[in-house]
């Protein structure tokens, strides 16, 4: 009897922790709102010869920011490396470097199939050729986990680098 019994009472903290930590991970429903608004949004964006990006500026760091193809969700972008030389980046044209952190843009350009190397880093990235833009949104919805966690930014960690989900 000792024996059945211990084998029932075993199993239960391990059961009720596994309740636990998974409950710790569901968002709150506000932001699982807005990311099923953000999926339904980049479904419905139509085709054509652009690109969407997010900034995303780190002070030590000379990358733009992420890119993706319409229709795309974020976490299949690329952290790019920008070619200025036909159109200047929107913050770099108002020589104000880093006032667009996480804006969002429609970009007009395309890759160049070149990697540039990024020293603060010592990584890799694909060279995105710019020669327009459009703000879509100076407040966009939430792209990385410390957005959705409500922690600041910067409280990420200043040579942190997010990758969007």
């Amino acid at each position: 009897m000792m024996h059945r019994l211990a084998r029932l009472i075993l199993p239960l903290p391990l059961a009720l922790g596994a309740l636990l930590v998974t409950g710790c991970e569901t968002m709150p429903e506000g932001i699982q709102q807005a990311r099923v608004a953000m999926a339904s949004r980049i479904q419905s964006e139509p085709p054509g010869d652009y690109f969407i990006g997010r900034r995303y500026f780190k002070p030590d760091y000379k990358f733009w920011g992420y890119v993706r193809r319409p229709g795309q969700p974020w976490s299949a972008a690329e952290l790019v490396m920008l070619n200025e030389k036909q159109k200047l980046a929107p913050d770099r044209e108002q020589v104000n470097f880093g006032n667009d952190n996480n804006y969002e843009y429609k970009l007009y350009g395309s890759f160049s199939g070149d990697k540039v190397y990024e020293p603060a880093s010592n990584g890799v990235y694909p060279e995105f050729i710019l020669k327009n833009y459009e703000v879509i949104s100076t407040n966009p919805p939430p792209i990385f986990a410390s957005q959705y966690s409500g922690r600041a930014s910067a409280a990420t960690s200043r040579y942190q680098i997010e990758k969007p989900q």
